[in-house]
């Protein structure tokens, strides 16, 4: 039987079975990688061990469909033939064992996992999760929406302040980078424009139409 074929991948490394210039071997393959934070704080099921032995998750992008078994020969030639284990393809999100490298799923935070700090994520030959981030519609619908109340509510007036802002806050508002917003208002330029402008008229007048405590309709100022 054909064995499946597929192009993204997740693997466990362990720090005790690869070199120590093991990320720059990992980068001479040429294809996009992210590397968790070593996972020292993973609580063990095993009686009289409190933790499971120190690992990385690694996320592998491969050029072409491949197998598992070509993954996992190619990684163990540059490697050693005990650096990695449980090689599998990835075949829901890829978002989501992302956010796995920390714990930061749903799952893991459902299981209480400790979490740990996504700036320590090594990213190798350009790895950019936005990448393979997909929305359905109802995710866009959701995202819009709440583009649009920052709009309103802080008073942007065009794309570059919401840029900025979006770099600055976004992770508070649980909105992803601007290139994942961006792939959402090309097909509403007409609304975030409409939008912006309202801004901007309000600014040019100092004053806004509608009492925003009352919902009294204003005269426009002469």
């Amino acid at each position: 039987m054909a064995k499946d074929k597929a192009r993204y991948f997740t693997f466990l490394l362990y720090p005790e079975s690869i070199p120590e210039d093991w990320e720059m071997k990992l980068e001479s393959i040429g294809v996009p990688i992210a590397i968790s934070p070593l996972h020292n704080k993973d609580k063990s099921i095993v009686e009289g061990q409190e933790y499971k032995k120190e690992h990385y998750h690694v996320i592998y992008v491969a050029k072409n469909p491949v197998t598992v078994d070509s993954i996992s020969k190619k990684v163990k030639s540059i490697l050693g033939d005990k650096s990695l284990s449980h090689v599998q393809i990835i075949r829901q999100s890829i978002e989501n064992v992302y956010l796995y490298l920390t714990h930061e799923s749903k799952d893991a935070i459902a299981k209480n996992k400790y979490k740990y700090n996504k700036k320590d994520i090594k990213l190798i030959n350009n790895f950019d999760i936005d990448r393979y981030v997909s929305l359905d519609a109802e995710d866009k619908d959701e995202m819009l929406n709440v583009v649009c109340d920052l709009i309103d509510d802080y008073g942007l007036a065009n794309i570059r302040e919401l840029r900025r802002f979006i770099r600055s806050h976004g992770e508070k508002h649980n909105l992803p980078t601007m290139h994942v917003i961006n792939k959402v208002l090309r097909s509403h330029t007409g609304l975030i424009r409409l939008y912006f402008d309202g801004v901007y008229q309000e600014r040019k007048y100092k004053e806004s139409y509608v009492d925003v405590k009352t919902g009294e309709v204003k005269p426009p100022i002469k």
